[in-house]
């Protein structure tokens, strides 16, 4: 974003009654899924997509994931998560993403992905035309 504006992208998701527990509220790990959902869609929306960048000899596996639960959400809710990426230094990438509720945050977190190599999966400089995608210019900052 050459602006300095930051790039969102925002899926719905209504809970199904799968994603609950025995106390009716969210599952806390089901979280985690629900930024994979969102981190896919942002991708997607920025030009690539997973099957694309492993198509291309890259992977984005996750090295570390973080939640901050202020709410919690239940069956039938309908659910906005947003996501964006924060940062892109070196081979580091981090999603950052909300989980709200009729405007109401529940969960905020991070995921943060290392690129590496889908022939030795070890780290590897990413793709110039993936983090110039990202708006991170021709290399990662």
């Amino acid at each position: 974003m050459d602006n300095g504006e930051v790039f969102t992208h925002t899926i719905s998701y209504r809970v199904p009654y799968a994603d609950t527990d025995q106390m009716d509220v969210v599952y806390y790990a089901n979280y985690l899924v629900y930024f994979e959902r969102a981190r896919n869609e942002l991708l997607r929306a920025y030009g690539f997509c997973y099957r694309d960048l492993e198509k291309l000899g890259m992977a984005l596996p996750v090295r570390e994931a973080h939640c901050v639960y202020h709410a919690p959400a239940h069956y039938d809710d309908l659910l906005e998560i947003k996501a964006w990426c924060s940062s892109f230094k070196g081979v580091r990438l981090t999603i950052n993403c909300e989980v709200r509720r009729d405007g109401e945050l529940l969960v905020e977190g991070y995921t943060t992905h290392v690129c590496v190599s889908t022939k030795t999966f070890r780290p590897e400089k990413p793709l110039p035309a993936f983090v110039k995608a990202l708006g991170f210019g021709g290399d990662a900052q």
